[in-house]
């Protein structure tokens, strides 16, 4: 009753407050001019306080248009993730190939300080944006164009006061450019020095003002094409040629034995999937030891045989050959229009649309399977095979990399429509009000093709000899037909579903390629999911100062208030056949949910002092946001800060906050679905000394009470998929966050155009939702103090027989239970020398030092350290701009650095210091060089290019994208023209 209560006052309040700003217009702070000259500071959006963005209180980078045009790229991620605050961002490589999650192919994603994409808030002109993933709040950067780029601020500390949910560690705001007068024309194109990994990009924008400037309608188009890359396409991971680490076959050392100085994993190539092959390992004896044999009959040669699944050399499948995608293909299309009219100061009415199209198409492996139980009486068992066949068995065991189906991938095509429309303007001399309704629907059809329909292979493979002697079905001839389960080796009980007996074409497993067209044809399918997102949102805000009325002695009060209302839905729609369990994204339901959320919010700047001794600047400053949400119940977000410049030079600035983030639909009502993991057991002996000093105690006690005889010798030798599920859930709460920042600004007046700002940064997140990878949960269970723990719950292990103690299945969702703890300095250098005759010179550099990245899994577990290790953030990055200009030519040299990063956690290292030789305990330091020109020729037109990776640094032994990516050198060229406006003006 009491939260019914509190919901109907806050919706009152915020309705009250929408209705007032209604009359005639908060100029949130992009109030100010988007053309500002060289000497003019940038005023920034982090409040809706407008100020200068080296005066603003929470540490903010701004990055212009320029910036992003003088990186070469027309991937607005890859450069973003230069800044070491983006640089754990999601790009075009993270989500293509094996490495996209379902439906995740083609996206850009942005995560600040790594805490993930999730907790990072991204806007457009201070105003939310529809997600591109059913369930979230992410943005797909690749809806924004580039060209429309004004600049992009990255904003970090007290921000979800400011703007509300899901800026836990941050926003990064995307400020569109305004008031376009004539056309203007890009054309841009770049490619590898190999000759692929092409980007083209072709953007149009034509504006008029009217009514004597007092109206501007603008419209702008932009396609993007970004070419697909594979792993076969660098030589270094081809075939033979590529290079992992793997358990080292001469280390002396077993399970918890201590260490003995030889490194427990090494450089080693020629690796292969061990009794598996393109062409089908065959066990002809699965009753005891196994005995393997190619299709031809010839014995299967094992190679040098690597722990635990792994061979080099012989004739399984090459690791190399499952290598797939670097990079999707990316087609985007993004049409924008914009207007408004000054009907008075007190009256500007605006608008906005957007539509965006972007198809992404990426494969990743092929499907395989192990220990296929075919009778004997197939036909298409090899002689060679058959003589060696064992009696009494009723058959073979086959274990096949189906590379004849070919690689499962998504073609995904994302259609996202974008409205604002809005009224602003001055209420008095020192008060303005902003009003505004946004739209934004996202439809994503997600095709994924060569997928297999699991109840037509299984009886395809069960092929048998008709009473005319031709090879068919078994199926087609016993109507009654389900797949056989000989012994311990099983396989799922899919009776037929999308056929009728009779019409089942037999395909023949012994040879790669050897089946027919037709039955490859019959046991493929493409299917189709289709998802929606709608968001609603109607805000408001008043902003101004007391200036008319009394001022401090610092100046008058800066205030914004506010409301704002927000509706977010998603739908999924998986294909039937999935929802029938018969293809790899077996999905168990669809997935429906929405929220909405009623809000208030305040902000407020108090300048104390101004112009006095030791006190040329003095104000303090606040923000709070209270939060109704139709799924939680309420939260509150607030923010402290300070500014105090002693005299014009220098200035300290710190905030205070709570942030908090609210569970997405799909955290909550996500449908439960089948999903596979390939787990490295942290039980087995090759993995045991790995953890923590909790794991050998309670392997050893959880593997024997599965009647596992000894422990410290279990091994899970299978190289396979294991099925499991995963899904939402309905149970859990906010997270909230606190955050402090402490920083210096620098303005010597004896070293004229020098800035310098350097923030201390800490973040601390409690009852954060968490979803752990299958992998991670099966750690994290033996990793506890106890086992008396939730991640135990959620493995499931098979209890006796000969398999005791085997990981068999798994059931993931999001949790409140991970801490998140971040600090580090940032670091922020501008320097701008003019000279008469020399030209102008620029640096501008921006780094980090990363303190600390520490997960606690569950509250009172030991903290994992991800500090400086390959799926963390190293300790130091920097990115350095030199620029120079002298009338119309211009050069910049950017050099990028990140240091070192483990290349195992720091975890494993700590416990265990011969995991690898010293010399491969690290990645290579990142040094790469990028530099680019640009020629404005006349007023009317400008020519630019440039080479990134200028030395061709390449990626570290056994890495495919760390320091860098495998891309490798890359030029571009692009122009630039302008038109006289096409309506009549100049």
């Amino acid at each position: 009753m009491k939260n019914n209560l509190t919901r109907a006052a806050l919706r009152g309040s915020t309705c009250l407050a929408l209705i007032a700003l209604a009359l005639p217009g908060a100029a949130f702070a992009q109030t100010a001019s988007d053309e500002a000259s060289d000497d003019e500071m940038i005023i920034v959006t982090g409040s809706r306080i407008a100020r200068p963005e080296v005066d603003a209180v929470n540490p903010v980078v701004a990055i212009t248009s320029q910036d992003i045009l003088d990186s070469g790229t027309t991937n607005v991620t890859d450069y973003l993730k230069t800044l070491p605050a983006l640089a754990g961002s999601l790009s075009s490589y993270n989500n293509s190939g094996d490495r996209a999650g379902i439906g995740y192919t083609g996206l850009n994603l942005l995560d600040l300080r790594n805490l993930g994409y999730d907790r990072t808030l991204v806007l457009v002109d201070g105003r939310r944006h529809v997600a591109a993933v059913d369930g979230l709040q992410s943005v797909d950067i690749n809806t924004i164009p580039n060209d429309l780029i004004e600049r992009v601020e990255v904003l970090t500390g007290g921000a979800s006061a400011i703007y509300g949910a899901d800026g836990v560690s941050g926003v990064v705001n995307f400020i569109q450019k305004k008031d376009f007068e004539g056309v203007t024309a890009r054309v841009q194109g770049g490619i590898s020095d190999k000759g692929d990994a092409g980007q083209r990009l072709f953007a149009l924008t034509a504006g008029h003002n009217f009514a004597d400037g007092r109206g501007n309608f603008a419209i702008a188009y932009e396609h993007g094409e970004e070419d697909r890359l594979t792993a076969q396409d660098r030589k270094r991971f081809q075939g033979t040629n590529r290079v992992g680490f793997y358990l080292n076959p001469d280390d002396t050392e077993t399970g918890a034995q201590n260490n003995d100085g030889i490194p427990d994993y090494i450089p080693l190539n020629d690796i292969r999937y061990f009794d598996t092959s393109r062409a089908g390992g065959i066990d002809v004896d699965f009753d005891g030891m196994p005995d393997f044999y190619g299709a031809e009959g010839l014995p299967y040669d094992p190679g040098r045989f690597i722990p635990s699944f792994y061979q080099q050399g012989g004739s399984g499948t090459l690791v190399s050959d499952y290598g797939n995608d670097l990079l999707p293909q990316i087609r985007r299309d993004v049409v924008n229009a914009i207007a408004h009219f000054d009907f008075s100061d007190a009256l500007t009415l605006y608008a906005e649309a957007k539509y965006a199209n972007t198809k992404s198409y990426s494969v990743g492996q092929p499907s395989f399977d192990y220990y296929l139980f075919i009778p004997e009486d197939n036909p298409y068992i090899p002689e060679a095979v058959r003589s060696h066949m064992i009696e009494g068995n009723g058959g073979v065991l086959v274990n096949r990399d189906n590379f004849d189906l070919g690689r499962r991938g998504e073609d995904i095509t994302r259609e996202t429509i974008r409205t604002v429309i809005g009224a602003k303007g001055d209420i008095a001399p020192n008060l303005s009000y902003d009003v505004s309704y946004v739209f934004g629907r996202a439809k994503i059809t997600n095709h994924y093709v060569d997928d297999i329909l699991t109840d037509r292979f299984y009886a395809a493979i069960d092929a048998v000899r008709g009473p005319d002697g031709a090879i068919t079905c078994r199926v087609n001839l016993d109507p009654t037909w389900t797949p056989t389960q000989p012994n311990n080796y099983t396989r799922s009980e899919i009776p037929p579903t999308t056929f009728q007996p009779g019409q089942c074409l037999p395909f023949n497993l012994f040879g790669d390629g050897v089946a027919s067209q037709a039955a490859i044809d019959w046991v493929k399918t493409d299917t189709t999911d289709r998802s929606r997102l709608t968001q609603h949102v109607v805000s408001g805000a008043i902003t101004g100062n007391t200036g008319s009325y009394f001022e401090l002695p610092g100046g008058p009060i800066g205030f914004a208030l506010g409301g704002e209302y927000r509706k977010e839905s998603s739908s999924f729609i998986a294909d039937p056949l999935a929802q029938q369990g018969l293809t790899f994204t077996n999905v168990l339901g669809n997935t429906k949910g929405n929220f909405d959320v009623w809000e208030v919010f305040a902000e407020v700047n108090v300048p104390i002092l101004a112009d006095r001794p030791f006190f040329k600047r003095l104000e303090i400053n606040g923000a709070f946001r209270y939060s109704d949400y139709s799924t939680i119940g309420t939260t509150n977000a607030w923010k402290v800060g300070g500014d105090w410049a002693p005299v014009d030079d220098i200035s300290f600035r710190g905030t205070y906050s709570k942030a908090v983030r609210a569970p997405n639909i799909s955290e909550l009502f996500g449908a439960q679905s089948e999903t596979f993991e390939f787990i490295n057991d942290p039980c087995d002996e090759a993995y045991l000394q790995n953890g923590t000093q909790y794991r050998v105690d309670n392997c050893v006690a959880l593997l024997s009470g599965l009647g596992v005889a000894d422990p410290s010798t279990y091994s899970d030798t299978r190289s396979v998929n294991i099925s499991g599920f995963q899904g939402g859930n309905p149970n859990i709460r906010e997270e909230t966050a606190k955050t402090w920042t402490a920083g210096v600004v620098l303005k010597p007046r004896f070293i004229p155009g020098l800035i310098v700002t350097a923030d201390w940064y800490d973040i601390r997140i409690k009852n954060a939702i968490n979803t752990v990878t299958p992998e991670k949960v099966a750690e994290l269970c033996v990793d506890q103090a106890t086992l008396d723990n939730q991640y135990c719950d959620a493995i499931v292990r098979q209890n006796g027989g000969d398999n005791a103690g085997f990981i068999t299945s798994f059931n993931v969702g999001p949790l409140n239970v991970a801490n998140f703890k971040t600090a580090g300095l940032d670091v922020m250098i501008d320097y701008r020398l003019r000279t008469d005759k020399a030209g102008t010179f620029t640096v501008h550099a921006v780094g980090n030092y990363l303190h600390k990245q520490t997960y606690v899994p569950i509250p009172g577990a030991d903290p994992v350290n991800d500090a400086y290790y390959i799926a963390g953030s190293p300790k130091f990055l920097v990115t350095t701009d030199l620029g120079w200009e002298k009338g119309k030519f211009g050069l910049n040299w950017r050099i990028n650095y990140a240091s070192k990063l483990y290349r195992y956690s720091r975890q494993d290292t700590a416990n265990n210091p011969d995991i690898v030789a010293p010399e491969y305990l690290k990645l290579n330091e990142r040094f790469s060089h990028d530099v680019s020109f640009n020629v404005d020729v006349n007023d009317q037109f400008e020519i630019y290019g440039g080479v990134n990776n200028v030395f061709n640094q390449k990626p570290d032994l056994g890495a495919l994208n760390t320091p860098i990516s495998a891309v490798g050198r890359f030029m571009f060229m692009g122009a630039r023209v302008k038109f006289a406006d096409l309506f009549g003006g100049s």
